[in-house]
C-alpha cells in the first residue's frame, strides 16, 4: 500500500498542528522517562529522517519540500500520508528560520534497561547533569564516531531525542543505544562490582593525566555538567579520576570536547572506511 503526497497551502491546517508542538507537548516528562516507548519526537532534516527510518522508528507525520528529491519519501509513503508545502509555510509551521527539506514526527522507540545495555557493552559513556541538549547531541556524535557502544544518562541530563540533541547528533542518537537511570551512583557501584573501569573526567587536584592510564576490557567514562562537574556521590563510585592536561589559565574543556578526547584516548575507533 502506498499513501498520498498531500499539498498543503494553509498554515492553520489542523493536520499540521503536531509540527507546532513544543518539546514538552510532543513528549511530556513522564513519557520521556518511560522505557517502553511513549510520546513523540521530531526528526529535522532529510538525513535525520532517514536515520530514524533506518532505526525502525514509526512515523506519525511528515512535512517536506516537494520541489526537492527526498530519498526517504517512498519509505514514508509506505506508512503515512506525507504533506508537502513551500518554504514560507514550512518555516512558519515548524518555527525554523531556514526550512529544511524534510521534518517528520515519529513515535518514540522503546529504550533498553541499564542492565541490558551494559550487558553487551565494552565502552560506555556516562553523563550526569548535562542539561544542554546541544552538548548531549555532541556527546552522542562523539561516542558513535569514535566507536563507543552505548550511553547512560541520569534523569537530570537532556534527552538524546530532543529536537536539538537529535539534530546536533545528526541522528546518531537513534543508532547509539542509551538508557536512563534515577540513581546513577547505584548503577556505577554495580558496574564496578562487575569489573568495569569507571573513570571520572575531572580537573580536581587528585586526578591523573588521561594519557598515563590504560583502558580495561570494559571501560566507562563519566562526564558531568560544565558548571558543577560531577557530584560527590558519583565521584565516590568511580575507580579512576582522570584529567585532560590543560595549558595554564584554563581548567577544563566543555563537556562535549572533553568526551571526544576521552573516547579517543581510552578506546580509539576501529575505522570502517
Amino acid at each position: 500500500m502506498s499513501y498520498s503526497l498531500v499539498q498543503v497551502d494553509d498554515p492553520d491546517d489542523p493536520r499540521l498542528a503536531v509540527f507546532r508542538f513544543s518539546e514538552r507537548k510532543l513528549s511530556p516528562r513522564p513519557q520521556r522517562r518511560n522505557d517502553d516507548g511513549a510520546g513523540l519526537f521530531m526528526a529535522e532534516g532529510d538525513l535525520v529522517v532517514e536515520r530514524a527510518l533506518d532505526a525502525g522508528c514509526v512515523p506519525a507525520a511528515a512535512l517536506i519540500d516537494a520541489t526537492r528529491p527526498l530519498a526517504a519519501l517512498p519509505r514514508l509513503q509506505q506508512q503515512i500520508d506525507v504533506f508537502c508545502a513551500g518554504d514560507s509555510l514550512r518555516a512558519l509551521v515548524t518555527g525554523l528560520g531556514m526550512p529544511l527539506s524534510a521534518v517528520a514526527i515519529f513515535h518514540r522507540p522503546p529504550r533498553p534497561s541499564v542492565q541490558s545495555l551494559t550487558a553487551l557493552a565494552h565502552r560506555l559513556v556516562i553523563v550526569e547533569g548535562v542539561d544542554n541538549p546541544v552538548n548531549v547531541g555532541s556527546i552522542v556524535r562523539n561516542a558513535a564516531g569514535l566507536g563507543w557502544d552505548a550511553m547512560l544518562l541520569d534523569q537530570t541530563s537532556a534527552d538524546p531525542l530532543a529536537r536539538r540533541s537529535l539534530r546536533v547528533s545528526m541522528g546518531h542518537a537513534l543508532r547509539l543505544p542509551h538508557a536512563k537511570t534515577a540513581s546513577l551512583p547505584d548503577e556505577l557501584a554495580r558496574l564496578v562490582a562487575d569489573g568495569w573501569m569507571v573513570a571520572a573526567l575531572t580537573p580536581t587536584h587528585n586526578a591523573v593525566d588521561i594519557d598515563t592510564v590504560t583502558a580495561a576490557d570494559r571501560t566507562a567514562i563519566v562526564v558531568g555538567s560544565e558548571r558543577a562537574g560531577l557530584s560527590a556521590d558519583v565521584l565516590a563510585m568511580t575507580t579512576h579520576r582522570l584529567r585532560i592536561p590543560m595549558h595554564v589559565g584554563v581548567d577544563s574543556l566543555n563537556a562535549a570536547a572533553a568526551t571526544a578526547i576521552a573516547c579517543f584516548a581510552l578506546g580509539a575507533a576501529r575505522p570502517t572506511c
